[in-house]
């Protein structure tokens, strides 16, 4: 299982998903109403490391981070 935590106005509480790729976790996300119109404009890391790639492993225990784009001043 992974730990996916949204952050910023997400307002959604942490899931536990098996996957494994960030493919597999985008798939089972675009699934749920409230999350699925944010997922294109969102960055993701993995164990807190940036990532773009879909196809990357993960491993039972990763904390996945949806990270919303941000405005500030």
């Amino acid at each position: 299982m992974v730990k996916v935590e949204f952050l910023g106005p997400m307002s959604q509480e942490v899931l536990e998903l098996r996957a494994r790729t960030l493919a597999e976790v985008a798939e089972q996300l675009q699934n749920i109403e409230a999350i699925a119109p944010w997922l294109d404009k969102c960055a993701v890391a993995v164990n807190d490391e940036m990532t773009a790639d879909l196809s990357r492993l993960l491993k039972d225990g990763d904390k996945i981070s949806i990270l919303p784009p941000v405005c500030g001043g």
